[in-house]
Parts: structure tokens; C-alpha cells; sequence
């Protein structure tokens, strides 16, 4: 088992690498200057030359990035531009946890109502119960997460007044949110797990144990939820990678003092460290987050600890 997590980690190496890289020469082949956001197109020359000298922005290209891996590895990832000169890695200090416990609970309620909702549908298979499911799970994964915020907000809050329309300050004020943020993901996990838990339904120890006389219960409850979720937590990493992503649009949208938040508040203002830091940040946690996915699928199925034994 440690050979493997070592085995994965040497390969995520890479990965973030490319993720630094690309996000970071993105930033710097895009149009605009940041020192036209911090100082105004009509100002001085010295003091633009004294700015760009001082963010090091005056740099060839590679060193600059070379520098900026340089100082991450060590834990600093630079000084925000336009935000009082503000380190990055406090700002996500600051600011990450509240996009991390949006998440969190728009993947628990996401499994929440999408695990039961797919196996109820295998269980109903080709019924009206299954078609209502799926028709709602298709519509679901259409909606766009913005255009469900807003009917939210109109109906809820403005409508009638059950639900604040922004903010994060209690629990009143996480439901839009997390409602919003987990519907997709609700949705994906019940198709998968309805198409897990049919194939499973289908297999000769099902038949078996049904024939030594065991309740369809308990055959479901012993034997075929456990077969069939393991499908379903292959797709829990990337599931939880769309949350923290999608958390983005759902912050701003609901005024939440997030690192999605304050992501978007940085591209509107150039501010590349911010932008480096943030996309650097989120390529470890789904590293990491998969990693985690892979290690628990060991733990649940014996024959993948077996084939890495053999």
C-alpha cells in the first residue's frame, strides 16, 4: 500500500508542474497590463518602471517562473497586486476554508439524495418511478447552476421570504448554496449508481443468495449496495474537484467570502499571483483528494490489494 501512495504521488509531481505552467503563462500572454489596473494608463513612467522592477514583472518570462516554483515550494506564493500587497498564501488562508466547507456539504447532501434516488430507480427499473427519477436527474445535469441560483433567489427569497438572498453568515444562509452547488452532482452519482446497481442486481450471487431464501432486503442490504457503490467512489474525486470549481460561479453569485470569490474578484483585476496561487492551490487538492479515492477503493475491494500483491 505504500509503495502505490508513493507511486502516486511521484506521478502528481508532474501534473501540478504543468498546472503551474500553464496557468502561469496564461496570466502572462493575456491582454493587459497590471500595473494599468494599479496605476491608470496615464501615469508616470518612472513609477511604472518602479512598480513592474518591484513585482519583479520586469523579468524574463522563464525566470519569472522559475522564481515563482522556487518560492511555492518554500510556501510562498508572492504578494497579491492589487490587494495592499497582501500575501497570497494568507488570502487563501483566509478565504479557502469557507469554499472548503461549501463543498464538503454540497457533496455530503449530493450523496445524500443521490445514492438513495439511483437505487431506488434500479429497483423500479423501466417503471414510472424510474423515468420520473431519470427525467429529473437529465434535468438536473442541464441546468446551468446559475440560472437554478437565480430561480432560487426569486422564488425562496424574494418570492417568499423563507431564505436570505446572499450572504454566509448562519445556517439559513448555506441552503441556496449548497442546494445549488450539490443538484449536478446529485444527479451524476444517482445515474451512476443506478447503472452500477443493475448490473449488480444482475449478477449469479444475487440469484444465489435469493435462492438460499434471503429477503430481497437484506440480499440488497448485505451484498449489492457494497458491490455497486464502488463504481460510485471511483467518480467521488472528480465529483468533489467539480465542487470546489463550481464553487466559483456559486460564491459569486451569493456574495460568499470564498477563494472562488475572491478568484473572480482577481481576474477582473489582473491579479496574477492571486490567479497562480488559487489554480496551483486546487491542482494539489485534486491530487490529493484522488489519492485518497484511490486508497479507499483498495480498502473496500480485496481483489485490487490482491492484483497489487500478485
Amino acid at each position: 500500500m505504500l509503495a502505490y501512495v508513493r507511486g502516486r504521488l511521484l506521478l502528481a509531481i508532474p501534473t501540478v508542474l504543468a498546472v503551474s505552467f500553464i496557468t502561469f503563462f496564461l496570466g502572462w500572454l493575456a491582454p493587459g497590463d497590471p500595473i494599468d489596473v494599479l496605476l491608470g494608463q496615464h501615469s508616470g513612467p518612472a513609477i511604472r518602471a518602479r512598480l513592474r522592477h518591484e513585482y519583479g514583472l520586469d523579468r524574463p518570462p522563464l525566470v519569472q517562473y522559475a522564481d515563482f516554483v522556487w518560492k511555492a515550494l518554500h510556501g510562498d506564493l508572492g504578494r497579491s497586486f492589487s490587494n495592499n500587497s497582501r500575501p497570497v498564501a494568507e488570502m487563501i488562508a483566509d478565504h479557502f476554508p469557507e469554499t472548503a466547507k461549501l463543498a464538503c456539504m454540497a457533496l455530503a447532501a449530493a450523496l445524500f439524495v443521490g445514492l438513495p434516488a439511483g437505487v431506488f430507480s434500479a429497483l423500479r427499473h423501466n417503471r414510472w418511478a424510474d423515468r420520473i427519477t431519470m427525467g429529473a436527474v437529465l434535468l438536473s445535469v442541464s441546468l446551468p447552476p446559475f440560472v437554478l441560483a437565480s430561480l432560487m433567489m426569486l422564488g425562496f427569497s424574494l418570492q417568499l421570504g423563507w431564505l436570505p438572498a446572499a450572504g454566509w453568515n448562519g445556517p439559513e444562509y448555506w441552503v441556496m448554496p449548497v442546494a445549488v452547488l450539490a443538484v449536478r452532482p446529485a444527479a451524476l452519482i444517482a445515474r451512476f449508481m443506478r447503472a452500477s446497481m443493475l448490473e449488480v442486481l444482475g449478477q449469479d450471487y444475487i440469484r444465489t443468495a435469493l435462492a438460499k431464501g434471503l429477503s430481497p432486503l437484506q440480499v440488497i442490504r448485505r451484498h449489492a449496495l457494497k458491490n455497486a457503490f464502488l463504481p460510485v467512489l471511483t467518480v467521488l474525486g472528480s465529483t468533489f474537484g467539480y465542487l470546489l470549481t463550481g464553487s466559483f460561479v456559486v460564491e459569486t453569485i451569493f456574495n460568499i467570502p470564498g477563494i472562488g470569490y475572491e478568484s473572480v474578484q482577481s481576474i477582473l483585476r489582473r491579479d496574477y499571483p492571486v490567479i497562480q496561487g488559487v489554480a496551483l492551490l486546487v491542482a494539489v487538492v485534486f491530487v490529493l483528494v484522488n489519492l485518497v479515492v484511490d486508497v479507499l477503493y483498495c480498502v473496500v475491494d480485496p481483489r485490487v490489494r490482491y492484483e497489487e500483491a500478485r
